[in-house]
């Protein structure tokens, strides 16, 4: 399968992860979707690496593996290729949401698992620390049974929310919330990363991929190019 089509799938598991949220069952299985096919891209990048240095790898493509190759026939081009795309990878996983998501990548290929989710209410329109707040709804075989009772227990802990959102907002001289602004999304902890939203997350990666292939490819052609 092409990398094109790795990334179409990726922004379809996104789109999938955004009409479905908040509800648990259906976020966590398009996210685990969108999570191997962010895994399948970083492999394509290297399946795509070995053919054009001409490695003939032929096990299961990794960075490592790829790396391994390199250094056995030494291959300094394809070496400073794997330099090269660490430093790449450090480069765009700096900011929170990316930084999150390759933990996530990281856990899913130990673990075969991903984070558990969690319904929290936010705001609608982010400010910089805005505080969101769970609430705990019953679930059916981990789907949400309605929405109904979704928005009862919304309205049942909505005060408490806009009294400490509101706080923090007055304090900053941001403007405050209301009853009608607020939402629920699907967040999960990743190890010391916490209330990460997950289709803000997943379609804020979407970027991330596009330039780790498209840099990738430019700075292979560079080292095989003939000069």
């Amino acid at each position: 399968m092409s990398i094109e089509k790795i990334i179409d799938d990726c922004k379809i598991y996104q789109k999938q992860i955004k009409q479905y949220d908040p509800d648990p069952f259906y976020v966590n299985h398009f996210f685990s979707k969108f999570i191997d096919s962010v895994n399948s891209v970083m492999e394509s990048i290297f399946d795509e690496a070995n053919r054009d240095f001409g490695l003939f790898i032929t096990e299961k493509m990794s960075q490592e593996r790829f790396l391994k190759k390199s250094q056995e026939k030494n291959d300094v081009k394809a070496i400073k290729f794997s330099e090269w795309y660490t430093d790449k990878i450090n480069q765009e996983h700096r900011s929170r949401f990316p930084k999150a998501i390759k933990k996530i990548c990281e856990l899913k290929n130990r673990q075969n698992a991903l984070p558990e989710i969690k319904i929290m209410i936010r705001a609608q329109d982010r400010y910089e620390n805005d505080i969101n707040q769970q609430i705990m709804v019953g679930l059916s075989n981990e789907k949400l049974r309605s929405k109904e009772e979704l928005q009862i227990e919304i309205n049942r802990q909505l005060p408490v929310f806009l009294e400490v959102i509101n706080h923090k907002r007055t304090k900053n001289n941001e403007p405050s919330v209301n009853e009608n602004q607020v939402t629920t999304s699907a967040f999960i902890d990743i190890e010391d990363i916490f209330e990460i939203e997950v289709a803000y997350a997943a379609e804020i990666y979407i970027p991330v991929l596009v330039r780790l292939v498209e840099e990738s490819r430019k700075k292979i052609k560079e080292l095989t190019s003939w000069n």
